[in-house]
């Protein structure tokens, strides 16, 4: 973008900072009219017979582009893949620390590859970094569902979660709520007062 003295065609279509349409003058005018304004004279379209150019600031021309560039770079997120890894053996305290940082990762919007990786003997028993991958995806059905779902690759076990699932609306997890229900149903007779005989 050619501004000022930088502009080299003889005679340019000239549009004021008011966005109104002066015509086309020499180059010099065009210059000179800028100046007594305190602005710039900006090429905006240099590909057109006369070139247009713009009386503007330019400095804040270039300062309000630059804002605008930066915006519209944070609107577009950047999805990432993060991955978590763990072994069959992992115990239970590390697996939740894992746990955190997949739901820290899914609730910023990104996907979380999930592997568990076997070692020597451990490839006999695979289903036991099954269960635990299950377990593992499970407890973030709230916030993740399986995108692509468990698949042994070699020696490690890969499942891909994408952020998008519907949190539940009680909260609880469903294995939760029968045994809750029963015990309650249990206290009704009591807490009613009721006179239950025997048959």
């Amino acid at each position: 973008m050619k501004v000022n003295r930088e502009i080299r065609a003889p005679k340019v279509r000239v549009i004021s900072h008011l966005g109104e349409q002066v015509g086309v003058i020499s180059l010099g005018e065009a210059l000179a009219m800028a100046e007594e304004q305190g602005l710039d004279l900006v090429e905006i379209v240099p590909g057109s017979s006369p070139p247009v150019c713009k009386i503007i600031n330019f400095g804040k021309f270039r300062y309000d582009q630059t804002k605008r560039e930066k915006e519209s770079k944070k609107a577009q997120h950047q999805v990432k893949v993060k991955e978590i890894k763990f072994k069959p053996n992992t115990d239970d305290h590390d697996v939740e620390t894992k746990l955190r940082h997949a739901r820290d990762f899914l609730d910023k919007g990104n996907k979380v590859k999930v592997t568990c990786t076997f070692r020597g003997r451990e490839m006999a028993h695979t289903e036991i970094g099954e269960k635990l991958m299950e377990k593992f995806c499970a407890d973030l059905e709230d916030v993740a569902m399986v995108e692509s779902p468990m698949k042994l690759m070699g020696r490690m076990l890969i499942a891909v979660l994408a952020p998008g699932a519907k949190k539940k609306k009680d909260g609880k997890a469903p294995t939760s709520t029968p045994e809750h229900s029963d015990k309650e149903l249990q206290k009704q007779p009591v807490a009613r007062g009721l006179d239950v005989k025997p048959t």
